[in-house]
């Protein structure tokens, strides 16, 4: 069903105030102070790129032949700058420059000199061929990041008049994000354009209250959008690294430049530590909860390296709505939060109450996770309770999402208001730990309220679980044949071997071997992991089925052999 704004007065203000930020982005803001020099001048500083670079993946410049964002597109001798038919994820990343961190760390002549040409190229179609979206906030926003930090290999062996260009095109993208950074996209787009700015006022020529206006308007971002615990209000994990691959080089510059830095950046990084470390399974990935892909475990790790804390996870990121269980190596991560405001929920899942868990250094039972081609049809199906190791009914997702191709073009699928409250109470037992949540996602469709209990024994050998369907107040009479069908689903890792047998499910991994027993009959169906960096890849996922009139409540566990 296509979801009208008139069934939906929540979704037509979002896109008034939309239509009104693009206005806004668009037009000249005369009246905004610009945090930014007028003028163009020589760099003061270099920040340093935290992400890592491939060298060998320079060759695809070279061949015409480039892997961005999940899709390789062949533009041969045409300027890439200048396609119109590539998808929209592989064209944000190539305007914004990241892949310049490839030519880095190749560091040889030649790297140079087809840096200087790419960027020189951008430069030539800058105010005439470019596509429209080279100049989203966003995308602006990453751009600047990426030209500071790489502005040695672009400029090694440049000419003057060259260098001038660069320098002129450089202030120029920089005041243009300044005037419309506040009506960018709410979440981290906007986040992104304060950092962006920020490090420009940095590294560019620019007089001490630039600086401080800067550090001002990222301090407040930083605050309205970082959780107490950490979290950002998209409630992605992926936005943590993102963030902190940021924030610690321009900590450094701060620094360096001998700048007062603002106390809310000192503040966001120990919180986003404290998330990053939360969110970890054994193996260093993080957990696959709205909208985390493919996790860099070797960027995560070079990012604790700054953790001066170097304490445990904690149990809980209350605000953000996660909790942890850990105990003798095995840790389960579940999703206990109502979802995130519309305006920043174009990639959350509905996932609430799903959970993951890891034996010693590998995952057992995972969510599907997010592809990294934002276009696949895929990435749709990943957001849906389907996709997530908890319980459906009805093959009905606990969340809705928008469904108007106009309301996608503007807002990118928002995840719409599902459960409204989801209690959580944790117990430390004799046995272990007791965590028991609920969530009102299926009361008005269906008049239940699912409700789960996970018990994680002290010695982490044994996970008990029961998942119940509660009867809400004012649940509507249904014949018995109307009843929803419940399914009880628990995606596999890909690398589990498992095998049923007469008493319950086989599951092995690495040396860890694991047996799965239910209240009914378990049984191995196919699923899809998503977050793999060869793309979407079969695994398994283990299914029970029940009739909510002949029960309301499922028992299941997870046993580790010794």
């Amino acid at each position: 069903m296509t979801t009208g704004f008139v069934d939906e007065p929540r979704l037509a203000g979002l896109m008034v105030r939309e239509t009104l930020r693009r206005l806004r982005g668009v037009a000249p803001a005369m009246t905004a102070f610009s945090p930014v020099a007028r003028r163009a001048g020589r760099l003061v500083a270099v920040p340093a790129d935290l992400r890592r670079g491939e060298a060998s993946l320079v060759e695809s410049f070279y061949i015409g032949r480039l892997p961005l964002a999940g899709h390789i597109v062949d533009f041969g001798t045409t300027s890439p700058f200048v396609l119109r038919t590539a998808p929209r994820s592989w064209t944000g990343d190539l305007h914004g420059f990241g892949w310049l961190r490839h030519f880095t760390e190749a560091g040889d002549a030649l790297a140079a000199e087809q840096a200087r040409v790419l960027v020189g190229d951008w430069m030539r179609f800058e105010r005439s061929v470019l596509p429209r979206q080279a100049f989203d906030h966003d995308v602006v926003a990453r751009r600047i990041i990426s030209w500071l930090s790489h502005a040695p290999i672009i400029l090694a062996q440049a000419d003057t008049a060259f260098v001038q260009r660069f320098e002129t095109s450089l202030a120029r993208q920089t005041r243009r994000l300044a005037r419309a950074a506040s009506a960018a996209p709410d979440g981290l787009p906007r986040l992104r354009a304060r950092i962006a700015l920020a490090f420009a006022a940095l590294c560019q020529p620019s007089r001490r209250y630039h600086v401080r206006w800067a550090a001002k308007f990222l301090g407040e971002e930083l605050d309205r959008q970082l959780y107490a615990d950490g979290g950002h209000i998209s409630r992605n994990p992926a936005a943590i690294p993102a963030l902190l691959a940021d924030l610690l080089p321009l900590r450094q510059l701060f620094a360096h430049r001998n700048q007062a830095m603002p106390r809310a950046l000192f503040s966001a990084m120990d919180r986003l530590f404290l998330a990053l470390r939360f969110f970890q399974h054994g193996d260093g990935a993080l957990a696959l909860f709205n909208g985390m892909g493919l996790s860099d475990r070797a960027m995560a790790l070079a990012l604790l390296r700054y953790d001066e804390t170097l304490g445990e996870p904690v149990s809980a990121l209350r605000q953000s709505g996660y909790q942890r269980l850990s105990a003798g190596g095995t840790t389960l991560l579940a999703d206990t939060g109502v979802p995130p405001a519309p305006a920043v929920a174009g990639e959350a899942h509905a996932g609430t109450l799903a959970f993951e868990f890891s034996s010693g250094r590998h995952r057992m039972v995972i969510n599907c996770g997010a592809t990294a081609r934002a276009e696949d049809a895929g990435r749709r199906l990943s957001r849906n309770t389907a996709a997530h190791s908890t319980l459906v009914l009805a093959d009905h997702s606990s969340s809705r999402f928008a469904k108007s191709p106009v309301v996608d073009r503007y807002l990118g699928v928002p995840l719409l208001p599902g459960p409204t409250r989801v209690p959580v109470t944790r117990e430390d037992t004799g046995e272990g730990q007791l965590l028991t949540a609920a969530h009102d996602g299926y009361r008005l469709p269906f008049g239940f309220v699912h409700e789960r209990q996970i018990h994680l024994s002290r010695d982490g050998g044994r996970i008990e679980g029961v998942d119940r369907l509660l009867p809400s107040t004012g649940r509507a009479t249904r014949a018995a044949s109307e009843e929803p069908l419940g399914l009880l689903r628990f995606h596999l890792h890909p690398d589990v071997v498992a095998d049923e047998t007469r008493t319950g499910i086989r599951l092995s991994h690495g040396g860890e071997v694991w047996w799965f027993y239910g209240e009914v009959m378990p049984r191995l169906e196919d699923s899809i992991f998503f977050a793999d960096a060869s793309g979407a890849r079969p695994t398994l996922q283990i299914t029970m089925v029940f009739d909510p009139t002949e029960r309301t409540q499922l028992g299941w566990c997870f046993e580790r052999q010794n």
